[in-house]
């Protein structure tokens, strides 16, 4: 007789945890179902080349399941997993020789710029010039502040969750990130883009 399926979404990871540590390879399956997008997109932050994240996905998903006894459940298997990630993504980009070019581009090329609708073609070509502007400032801020400000563009993750992987408290990743902004917002008034 087969065993009975489980339904992933109402079991926890904590079952699921303890499934895969008693030789249940479906049961990290599913954890690793759950949780790659939002691993992806930590490594995409990171890294910003797709090829890259994808390589630091599959890395920290293997490293997770040979690390899985260490896992101690202080904090949640996802921030846990993150952390995996986000050092597996640090190692990548320390290693890479272009890593400037990497900040400035997606994929190897710069994001596309699809007009705005109502706009002109000279506001359109702007506020281009003001993103490529703000991708070069970017790059050239403190780790400390680029690292909070791209985790928070992933959109995937809590100034908690930010702070555990960056290994400060999330007072300090909220200065961190407020710090950043502020930096960019004055660096891109004295180049003339106003203060919107």
């Amino acid at each position: 007789m087969a065993p009975p399926s489980r339904s992933t979404p109402s079991v926890s990871d904590a079952e699921l945890i303890e499934l895969a540590r008693n030789g249940d390879r479906a049961a990290f399956g599913d954890l690793v179902e759950r949780y790659q997008h939002v691993v992806f997109r930590a490594a995409l932050a990171a890294l910003r080349s797709r090829e890259d994240a994808e390589e630091v996905t599959q890395e920290a998903m293997v490293s997770a399941y040979l690390k899985l006894d260490s896992f101690r459940g202080e904090a949640s298997f996802k921030t846990w997993l993150l952390a995996i990630t986000w050092r597996r993504a640090l190692d990548r980009r320390k290693s890479l020789s272009d890593l400037l070019r990497r900040f400035a581009t997606f994929d190897g090329h710069a994001p596309p710029d699809y007009p705005a609708p109502g706009r002109s073609h000279e506001d359109d070509l702007v506020e281009a010039e003001r993103r490529a502007q703000l991708r070069r400032l970017l790059r050239k801020l403190p780790a400390k502040f680029r690292d909070v400000l791209l985790l928070m563009a992933a959109g995937d993750h809590t100034v908690e969750e930010i702070a555990k992987l960056l290994g400060v408290p999330a007072g300090t990743a909220k200065w961190r990130a407020a710090e950043g902004r502020r930096l960019l917002k004055q660096k891109l008034t004295r180049l003339g883009y106003g203060d919107d």
